[in-house]
């Protein structure tokens, strides 16, 4: 399963194989903050507008009637969100090391595409309060 809080939706990659399903929040029983990448889930499949849709998502549970992915421990905000324990970087200080991670791990990139893909990342840190501004 992949998910993204921020914009309410992700996917569930079929136990069985095949299609990825389509997940929206609103079709969830569960708290938003157990899901997470790996959780297993049951649902039911519907024809949505654009393909296959999750509903009635829920938990998968064991033989014993326990969650077969336990909801996350909680951080030390009291609350499941893992950011609770992350540092929160500057905005100078997470695009230093984006570019050092986009020249180590693909040096064949021009400063242009350096530079877009720095600011699409910085963007998309901001609006999950990675980093600072």
């Amino acid at each position: 399963m992949r998910f993204d809080g921020a914009r309410g939706y992700g996917f569930i990659a079929p136990e069985h194989g095949g299609e990825d399903v389509f997940l929206h929040v609103n079709d969830m029983l569960i708290p938003e903050s157990y899901v997470h990448t790996g959780t297993a889930v049951e649902f039911e499949i519907e024809d949505g507008d654009r393909g296959l849709k999750a509903s009635s998502v829920r938990l998968a549970e064991g033989p014993d009637g326990k969650p077969l992915t336990p909801p996350r421990p909680l951080g030390a905000s009291g609350t499941a969100d893992d950011d609770a324990l992350c540092d929160v970087l500057s905005a100078a200080e997470y695009t230093r090391d984006v570019t050092d991670v986009l020249l180590e791990s693909a040096p064949s990139l021009t400063g242009a595409q350096i530079l877009q893909i720095r600011r699409g990342l910085l963007q998309f840190a901001k609006n999950h309060g990675w980093t600072e501004g």
